[in-house]
């Protein structure tokens, strides 16, 4: 059974912060384990500072190479607002934003990494 109550949507059975590997760790309850870098979960936060509020108005982030995960707090049944060490604490990661993040942080990261050269900036 996926999800809260048996919907269809995985849902997180723990998250840990990996503070010395700067990661997230999500174990999920179809069994897939996810290990997101935190520099990827601070520069596609899901806040509005990072995001804007359209795709025109999102943020490039640079510098957060080793920007570290040092708390998380459980909002409702469907999200964890993620504290980072550089201050950030405004993005509420959903439980589809963290799978998101798991599936698809190589093509992310690589176009994180190509709009950052292409504006001459540094992880």
């Amino acid at each position: 059974m996926t999800g809260a109550a048996g919907g269809g949507e995985p849902w997180p059975l723990e998250i840990r912060i990996r503070r010395a590997e700067r990661a997230l760790e999500v174990d999920w309850d179809d069994g897939r384990k996810d290990r997101i870098p935190a520099e990827l979960l601070r520069v596609e936060s899901p806040s509005a500072e990072v995001q804007g509020h359209g795709p025109a108005t999102k943020r490039l982030v640079a510098g957060k190479r080793h920007v570290a995960v040092v708390g998380a707090e459980p909002v409702g049944h469907y999200a964890v607002r993620l504290i980072f060490d550089d201050g950030h604490d405004s993005g509420l990661y959903t439980w589809a934003t963290l799978r998101r993040f798991g599936e698809d942080q190589a093509q992310m990261f690589v176009a994180y990494l190509e709009a950052l050269s292409a504006k001459g900036l540094m992880r």
